[in-house]
């Protein structure tokens, strides 16, 4: 046995950033532990963590280029594939433009620093606007929010958990997430040592999820009305005297403007909408306003429906008018060793949002991405700008994006598609040219996403433990090469360790973090400390002020007190997702360890709907929505409102060479998701208040 080895790294998986302890040799890993002295995760780890090992040795792993010749994927060299991959992309740039091509980015990118450095000149040497990623799928409404208010999409504020005293969650539930749009690991821990001080947290649900069982405090409530139930809380506030904005008095407008746009949003109205009792809500925003300190976190189940855009900015503005906003215990904002905000600051100019507006539908453009939601009909839809080619950089968004099944129809018809990726999956089996992809274990790790997220500052950083197999290059680098083959540089640029060289002087700790800081750091982590109150000299609006209440968000007031729960003789049952902990998207079911055991992909429903009809624990379903069907087998539990569904997210893998994934066949959720529903302020699908109907197999 060669001699072992240690490393301090971060698992990068998810947004959780746990301190990890792994254990390897040349070939092997020996172990992967949790490390108790990392300041951010303090011992914590999931059970994805341990299954990092299992998608470097995966057999069915993607590892060499592989090119589609008479519908059979056959290996070629990588001089062939990029030479291959270059003509044929501008061949359909000849032929239709330069939006001829589109760019898919998945959600494992965002977790790749190497990738977040390189994808831009990607996206440049094409030329293309059609750019499109996971991220309009689940959290597009958070950067809009903060664009309309902060000026800045990446100036967002987390919940500072380890001093507040009243925690509000709305359909979150980060115990088993660890935080989303929140960088939380071990958050089991963290409320029960807000609860052990004498704090309370109170989740509001369509499910009793995990979070709120171990909270104590759950309220049921209707899918797509968390708004009702955020603008109520700001009406109660105003109406029973007890706004206070703090320090930010001073630099915020439209606190009367605000005052009055939510006059209709009355207890009474929210609980006729939510179902949650009127005096209910009157006590929670009293309590709320008058805690020492608290914090309200609306995430994927506020996000992901219709009305999207309106909870995040109805989420900050409760924050900001009780006080909890940039405060100890509230909402604040992290100050990481690469100031992601910073790097991209545009003070003092006026940006313009959205965009643009996508070619079919008009849907906007934040970020430089429009919604994936569109992606299928600009597929489809001819004219200039239709998209004739694709690229897709670890993304399945046959399984992962709204009404899957009509993108991958829509490959079907493109003149060529490219993936780079670890697996033959539904979405890379459209293409004609797959590039192997590199895991975890082999590529530099420092989270420049989720560092800006975190409940506590810190910075990591971490070597590659082994090499990509047979010689392959990592994906940043591969990313690169592709890039100067379709720009004709002989140049592919400094890598991303170089470029965080080159940045960390420029962040917030620049004196003290630097690569070779973090790679000798005692216990693999430099703990930067706790939050601290910062945003009056960061906002990124033109005036330096912010903005409680946008016109964009008052302009759609009106939609929503129109709104009324789609339910109908047809469809009379509401379709909302699920986490699960030993799942991370569509990429990681194939890890045996991840996989083990009973079928996991179940339609969860109340007892009264079972009844109602006719429906038994285990035997099989069919939910039916406009779009899709599904069968899965049936879980009956109280832990679901009556009248409401749920299928977890991440299943269905059908096509490909995925043994793990396909040894049971499971269901996609987004064979029943609508890409018509959306949330229009920011184009977010929403996948949460499907109307479907269930019939007895």
């Amino acid at each position: 046995m060669s001699d072992l080895k240690t490393q301090f790294r971060t698992c990068n998986i998810c947004e959780a950033m746990c301190g990890l302890i792994v254990t390897y040799d040349e070939t092997e890993v020996h172990s992967i532990k949790p490390n108790p002295e990392d300041p951010l995760s303090r011992g914590h780890i999931c059970p994805k963590a341990i299954a990092l090992q299992d998608f470097r040795t995966d057999p069915d792993r993607v590892t060499t280029p592989l090119k589609k010749v008479d519908g059979e994927f056959v290996p070629i060299s990588w001089e062939e594939a990029y030479d291959f991959a270059a003509q044929r992309l501008a061949a359909v740039q000849e032929q239709h433009g330069k939006d001829g091509v589109g760019v898919y980015l998945g959600n494992p990118n965002a977790h790749k620093f190497g990738n977040l450095l390189t994808l831009p000149k990607l996206v440049r040497a094409l030329g293309t606007s059609n750019r499109y990623s996971s991220a309009t799928a689940d959290q597009i409404p958070h950067h809009v929010a903060s664009i309309h208010m902060l000026g800045h999409p990446m100036l967002m504020p987390v919940p500072d958990v380890a001093r507040t005293d009243l925690m509000l969650i709305l359909g979150g539930n980060p115990v088993v997430s660890n935080g989303s749009m929140m960088t939380a690991p071990g958050f089991g821990k963290r409320m029960d040592e807000i609860k052990a001080r004498g704090g309370r947290v109170v989740v509001i649900d369509p499910r009793r999820t995990e979070t709120a069982t171990r909270a104590g405090e759950h309220l049921f409530i209707q899918p797509e009305t968390d708004a009702f139930l955020l603008l109520a809380l700001i009406h109660e506030v105003f109406a029973q005297g007890l706004q206070d904005l703090g320090a930010l008095v001073a630099v915020t407008d439209g606190v009367e403007v605000l005052k009055e746009a939510v006059q209709p949003f009355t207890a009474d109205r929210a609980a006729e909408m939510t179902g949650i009792e009127a005096q209910t809500i009157r006590d929670l925003a009293r309590d709320f306003a008058t805690a020492k300190s608290a914090v309200c976190y609306a995430r994927m189940g506020a996000s992901t429906q219709s009305f999207g855009s309106l909870c995040q900015w109805a989420n900050n503005a409760l924050n900001i008018i009780t006080g909890n906003f940039d405060s100890p215990g509230g909402a604040m904002f992290t100050t990481p060793a690469l100031d992601y905000v910073g790097m991209s600051s545009r003070k003092g100019k006026t940006r313009s949002y959205p965009e643009k507006r996508s070619r079919v539908s008009q849907q906007p453009l934040y970020n430089g991405e429009f919604p994936v939601s569109v992606m299928a009909e600009e597929m489809e839809t001819p004219g200039e700008g239709q998209i004739k080619a694709m690229i897709t950089v670890a993304g399945n968004p046959v399984l992962t994006a709204p009404n899957g099944q009509r993108i991958g129809r829509a490959f079907e018809t493109l003149d060529f598609m490219m993936s780079i990726d670890l697996h033959i999956n539904d979405t890379t089996r459209h293409a004609d040219l797959i590039l192997p992809a590199s895991v975890a274990l082999e590529e530099e790790v420092y989270d420049m996403v989720f560092h800006s997220f975190a409940v506590h500052n810190t910075a990591a950083f971490a070597k590659p433990a082994f090499a990509p197999p047979n010689g392959n290059p990592q994906e940043w680098e591969l990313i690169s090469r592709l890039a100067a083959k379709i720009s004709g540089s002989n140049d592919i640029g400094p890598s991303p360790t170089q470029v965080l060289e080159m940045l960390l002087p420029q962040g917030f700790h620049g004196e003290t973090v630097t690569v070779e800081a973090m790679l000798t750091a005692p216990n693999g982590s430099i703990d930067l400390g706790p939050l601290v109150s910062n945003l009056a000299d960061r906002l990124e609006t033109p005036d330096a002020r912010l903005n409680l209440a946008p016109k964009v968000f008052l302009a759609d007031l009106p939609r929503l007190l129109a709104f009324q729960p789609p339910v109908s003789d047809d469809f009379p049952l509401l379709m909302i997702g699920r986490r699960q902990v030993r799942s991370h998207n569509s990429w990681t079911q194939n890890s045996p360890r991840l996989v083990k055991g009973r079928n996991r992909c179940t339609v969860q429903l109340n007892p009264v709907d079972a009844a109602r009809f006719g429906l038994a624990e285990a035997k099989d379903v069919e939910i039916e929505s406009a779009v899709g069907v599904a069968r899965l087998p049936v879980e009956i539990t109280d832990e679901i409102a009556p009248g409401v569904v749920s299928i977890p997210q991440g299943w269905g893998q059908r096509k490909g060479n995925l043994a793990a994934a396909t040894r049971v066949q499971t269901e996609s959720i987004n064979d029943l998701t609508d890409d018509s529903r959306i949330d229009p302020i920011s184009g977010n699908a929403a996948f949460n208040g499907v109307p479907v109907r269930a019939r007895a197999l």
